[in-house]
């Protein structure tokens, strides 16, 4: 299958020769593009920094120092936006609430998995790893706006004290610096500030 926008990328991390290969030709029948195969925690963790697959299927059980949930705790730490669905063939095996909310797992697959619920959960995780980012980058430039707006606003306070304009005459001060010097005008709002003794933005 050839690679298009739409195909899923996939990291593979099962210590398992035999089990490891099976996976991969699964996944590859159903479409999926498997990116790398690794047998330990520590290299599905240095792979996926380096590849940023779409999702990162690991084995709970894995030798190398970092078990399944170690590295899927560092993976969404370290690179956001990857879905990480864990295995096991242990099945007695439970995973606390802790552990899932540390992992940042979105699933617990048993081993072997039925196809279908592979393809189910990997693409459920994927649309849901890719919706979690989106509204963290919201969150965070919802945040920086309203950072900029605060330091506008301080700005227009010290320029309407030392020239004596009004608040809009303040900000088109800032507007036009702004636009002469082609920089964002909280900068200059930032360099405002700074030019105050005893004030700095953080």
């Amino acid at each position: 299958m050839t690679d298009s926008p739409t195909t899923i990328r996939v990291l593979v991390a099962e210590d398992d020769t035999a089990a490891r290969e099976t996976l991969v030709d699964l996944l590859t029948a159903l479409g999926y593009m498997v990116v790398a195969e690794v047998s330990s925690g520590a290299d599905a963790v240095h792979q996926a920094a380096q590849l940023t697959p779409d999702a990162v299927l690991l084995d709970v059980h894995m030798p190398g120092g970092a078990s399944g949930l170690e590295a899927a705790h560092e993976i969404t730490q370290h690179t956001p936006g990857i879905a990480v669905v864990l295995f096991t063939g242990d099945a007695t095996l439970s995973i606390s609430s802790d552990d899932a909310l540390r992992s940042s797992a979105v699933a617990l697959l048993p081993k072997p998995v039925p196809p279908a619920t592979l393809d189910a959960t990997l693409r459920l995780a994927v649309a849901r790893a890719h919706d979690l980012l989106s509204a963290r980058q919201e969150a965070q430039q919802a945040k920086q706006q309203l950072e900029a707006r605060k330091l506008i606003e301080r700005a227009k306070g010290i320029l309407m004290r030392r020239t004596g304009s009004s608040e809009q005459e303040a900000y088109r001060i800032m507007q036009r610096t702004s636009q002469d010097k082609s920089v964002p005008m909280v900068n200059i709002a930032r360099a405002v500030i700074d030019s105050e003794p005893g004030m700095k933005t953080a």
